[in-house]
């Protein structure tokens, strides 16, 4: 570092640590622990510009330093650079028509960009990535500081690209392979039905945006009519989609009630309420989740369930029904910060304890490909012997009368209190 950089990282530093001091002194209400974040900072910027094995890149290590800051909040909240930010920007102005068809997320456990789940027939698909794949590194880029936004916008571009992948092995520690995935137009995925046993009927939804609401309405409108009473909603493996849609199926299920609620720090409370004139479907339903569950198809079945509407059956969700800002900053870069998040109607946050089931079936097997069928399943049921979660679901409605139980809990039931 050549004498005038360290001028100005010395510099920055006392004005952080003055700035932090002043307001020591001038605040000690609840800003307290700001300040006192700030003087720390300030210490181990300097420990590290003294004391360091060798002189460090103090550039560097202010962009390390803003990435785990972020990152450390939430899987959804990221921090860019100038130069990350100005070629994101880019990257979103092109409007590829090339895509990956998966939805991405961090892992929260090794910090890693980790897939949730995988569109039927995508080149995702195609290129043996599987729901729960860890990506060590997209197109030799290290996925370690990126944001699930930055890794879908390297995973675009014309038809017929191909990106270069490093995905974790399972089951070898950090044992690596190599993927290459060959970007197309990914097309959309509808709602299916499929007439079971009896008079139950399954319908399978493999993604919550735009429009999907309407064809799920349309469905179940088919399905009362021709004589169908009893329900399987599967959402495992959903996880695209905005919560508006999700709230807005949610509505063809529910005559009273709360169906979810939004809250943050800075954002105003919303309350999402049913809606009587609104339901199609008033018979009996159990609705099936697992981990790649996520998003708009939480709300929905937290509403389902945490109404008394119907069971939730399989695997608790993965836990990301939030609201995301992305905010420029004054050097160029940007954050973009969760700022609210979506509520059960019995006031549990879903991006910090997901949706529980009301039976919950784990995945019992260890093979990749089995998993991920378990996971993210086919648009057409496979034999309920093959699926342990479709057939407690089937149980559920045929014995007991569970869920004819839990419709009539619901017609009785009194919203539950909102977070405070």
């Amino acid at each position: 570092m050549n004498r005038t950089t360290k001028i100005v990282v010395i510099a920055l530093s006392l004005a952080v640590f003055s700035y932090a001091a002043l307001g020591y002194v001038l605040s000690r209400t609840a800003d307290e622990k700001s300040y006192r974040s700030l003087t720390v900072y300030s210490e181990v910027l300097n420990k590290i510009q003294e004391d360091y094995v060798e002189e460090p890149n103090m550039a560097k290590v202010s962009v390390g330093g803003l990435h785990g800051l972020v990152e450390s909040l939430d899987a959804m909240s990221s921090y860019m650079s100038a130069a990350e930010y100005a070629d994101y920007k880019k990257q979103v102005a092109a409007h590829s028509e090339g895509q990956i068809g998966a939805v991405l997320s961090k892992s929260p456990r090794i910090g890693l960009v980790m897939v949730i789940s995988i569109q039927p027939g995508s080149p995702a698909e195609k290129a043996g990535l599987l729901p729960g794949d860890i990506i060590e590194a997209i197109a030799g880029f290290t996925t370690r500081e990126m944001s699930p936004d930055q890794a879908m916008q390297l995973f675009s571009g014309a038809p017929g690209k191909t990106v270069k992948i490093t995905s974790l092995i399972r089951g070898r520690g950090a044992e690596t392979e190599e993927k290459t995935v060959t970007l197309a137009v990914v097309a959309p995925v509808h709602v299916t039905v499929t007439k079971l046993a009896g008079d139950i009927g399954y319908v399978r939804v493999p993604s919550l945006d735009a429009g999907k609401a309407e064809e799920l309405r349309a469905k179940l409108t088919e399905l009362d009519h021709s004589g169908i009473h009893k329900l399987i909603l599967d959402v495992r493996g959903c996880a695209l989609g905005d919560v508006s849609e999700g709230i807005a199926a949610s509505k063809l299920f529910l005559s009273s009630g709360t169906i979810a609620s939004l809250k943050g720090q800075t954002v105003t409370k919303q309350e999402f309420a049913a809606d009587a004139s609104n339901v199609v479907w008033k018979n009996p339903v159990v609705v099936l989740t697992s981990e790649a569950t996520s998003g708009a198809a939480e709300v929905l079945a937290a509403s389902i369930g945490g109404n008394k509407r119907g069971d939730i059956v399989g695997e608790r969700t993965f836990g990301s029904a939030s609201q995301q800002k992305l905010i420029q900053l004054d050097d160029g870069a940007a954050v973009n910060l969760t700022v609210a998040f979506y509520y059960t109607p019995d006031g549990k946050s879903i991006p910090q304890e997901g949706v529980k089931p009301t039976s919950e079936v784990t995945n019992p097997t260890d093979d990749p490909v089995a998993y991920s069928h378990a996971e993210n399943p086919p648009l057409t049921p496979a034999d309920a012997h093959s699926d342990p979660v479709l057939s407690k679901a089937l149980e559920l409605l045929n014995g007991g009368k569970v869920a004819e139980r839990r419709e009539q809990q619901h017609r009785v039931h009194t919203a539950y209190p909102l977070p405070a």
